[in-house]
């Protein structure tokens, strides 16, 4: 007798992987804790945190925007205007040391830097290079906005149940003389590249690991009935600065996050960890949850992941389970059904049409149009 006689069926790859079609592989999560229908939650990270926050509000959830900007927007111009997509207006959030900062300006550790980009009379605000995309018209709308961000996301920090991030990049571009972080290099999106005074670093996994470790502790001091989700997400790098290739400094990368996300879920009893990088990078989904450029996750990947991710929640604590998603195996049908239409010879998925619902705003994806040669 030994322990491994005594392992569920989940435990072996043959049995739950190999022997199963990809649409049937399941119980790829265990959630810590249950999300409430009332309680509120928050999300920030890289851009494949949007299709949390969409997919939590499809389902009845309470997702909460903190920033939700002026009446009578359209969602067309919510979207370009970058509200509505993270819980306030911050952009994307792409590092924990970028997620720090955040926390830090917001809860007035450290103020928020003076530096302001100008362009054609227009302004831009560093730290959120792409919110206004057209800049703003005058130093004093730029300021009076960074003060409605921070107070929006003080009150996420203060007020929420669940804080989901989502863990996008290592590399980063930082400010040499004041420490500040930029969530782009500086004259991609806007301003002017200075190669002395901006640094490009490559994180590594025990300053990541640090860093995350006390952002968690340090918005726990303030808000101690938070609990974190932590996701890493699925999204190709667009560049690296690295030196390796793209591939190679892409996969370095997320293993790093990945290792992060999984030591403080480990660490920290309410903080948990749910597979989305898993489910569209693993061998035995074969890559068909890319769109043809294999970056961008398409409609399929996006439903196959949020389904999986309800399910679990419901099958952990079906006592609360939501009413409103639908039947796994509905689910699955309908999941096998699209991905045989867009992998049938003439049937590419670029001939798909584009579900707007599942359109998230990528600033890293801005770094394509600096490429030599454009993707056919």
């Amino acid at each position: 007798m030994h322990p491994y006689q005594t392992l569920d069926e989940q435990f072996f790859w043959a049995t739950a992987v190999a022997q199963r079609s990809m649409f049937d592989i399941d119980r790829l999560w265990e959630p810590k804790f249950n999300i409430g229908k009332q309680a509120k939650v928050v999300t920030f990270g890289s851009c494949f945190a949007q299709h949390i926050g969409q997919a939590l509000r499809s389902r009845g959830f309470n997702w909460h925007i903190a920033e939700p900007g002026p009446a009578g927007l359209s969602p067309q111009n919510a979207k370009k205007y970058n509200y509505g997509l993270f819980s306030a207006r911050t952009g994307n959030i792409y590092t924990v040391s970028l997620l720090e900062q955040w926390v830090n300006w917001a809860t007035g550790i450290r103020p928020m830097p003076n530096e302001i980009w100008q362009r054609d009379g227009r302004f831009y605000d560093p730290f959120r290079p792409n919110v206004e995309p057209n800049g703003f018209t005058s130093e004093n709308e730029l300021l009076a906005s960074r003060e409605a961000v921070l107070e929006a996301f003080k009150e996420c920090i203060l007020e929420s149940r669940v804080f989901i991030f989502t863990l996008g990049l290592t590399e980063s571009w930082i400010n040499s003389k004041s420490g500040d972080e930029y969530p782009m290099c500086p004259g991609t999106v806007a301003g002017e590249f200075d190669g002395v005074r901006h640094r490009f670093v490559n994180q590594t996994f025990p300053f990541i690991r640090k860093t995350l470790s006390e952002v968690v502790v340090r918005i726990r001091e303030l808000n101690p009935k938070i609990k974190f989700l932590l996701t890493v997400s699925p999204v190709p790098l667009t560049a690296t600065m690295s030196g390796r290739h793209v591939l190679v400094a892409t996969m370095e990368s997320k293993s790093i996050l990945r290792a992060v996300a999984g030591s403080i879920r480990d660490e920290f009893k309410d903080v948990d960890y749910f597979p989305s990088y898993e489910i569209i990078n693993a061998p035995p989904f074969k890559g068909a949850f890319f769109e043809p450029n294999q970056r961008n996750v398409n409609h399929v990947g996006v439903a196959h992941v949020m389904n999986m991710f309800f399910t679990c929640l419901e099958t952990t604590f079906s006592h609360e389970a939501s009413q409103v998603k639908p039947s796994p195996g509905l689910a699955t049908s309908r999941s096998h059904q699209h991905l045989a239409k867009i992998s049938t010879p003439g049937g590419g998925q670029e001939n798909q049409p584009a579900n707007p619902e599942n359109d998230v705003v990528c600033e890293e994806a801005i770094l394509e149009a600096f490429s030599e040669k454009e993707s056919l």
